[in-house]
Parts: structure tokens; C-alpha cells; sequence
């Protein structure tokens, strides 16, 4: 594990996104109480769930085949929210 200044992140970033790229975990400090990780991202990282993707992917063929709600006031926002 390695551990820099985010002043030495910036003047060097191609030198460390390398390292990390090799596997290597970079833990770049800013200030005294904030500390940030290097990661690489990969295919295999989710950041949405797959019961997220499906809704998504649902919500897509509704908007192709126009079976959308056009809201244009304040109220029918509230009504959509359960307000």
C-alpha cells in the first residue's frame, strides 16, 4: 500500500493510475481526515443492481413504445410521488 499527498498525486498521476492499473492500492491523503482510494474500474465492478438494470431496461421500452405519463404541474408531480 502506498500513501501520498494529493500534491503528489497531481504533480505524478500517470506514475500511480499505473501502479494501480498493476494492482497496487493507492490511498492519496488530502488535508488531515480525508482519505481517498485509487481503484481501477473493470467490467466486473456493478455499480447498479441487476433488479436496477431490468427497471431501467423496462422503462426504456416504454419510453419507445410511448406508453409515458406527460406531468406538467406541481400537483400531478405530487400525485406521481405519493404526496
Amino acid at each position: 500500500m502506498l500513501v501520498i499527498s494529493s500534491r503528489e498525486f497531481r504533480q505524478n498521476q500517470r506514475l500511480y493510475f499505473e501502479k494501480a492499473d498493476k494492482g497496487e492500492q493507492i490511498i492519496v491523503q488530502r488535508g488531515k481526515n480525508k482519505s481517498y482510494v485509487l481503484t481501477p474500474v473493470n467490467n466486473d465492478d456493478v455499480y447498479l443492481s441487476a433488479e436496477m438494470l431490468k427497471k431501467l431496461q423496462e422503462s426504456l421500452s416504454e419510453v419507445s413504445e410511448r406508453k409515458v405519463k406527460r406531468i406538467t404541474t406541481s400537483e400531478e408531480i405530487s400525485a406521481l410521488l405519493g404526496l
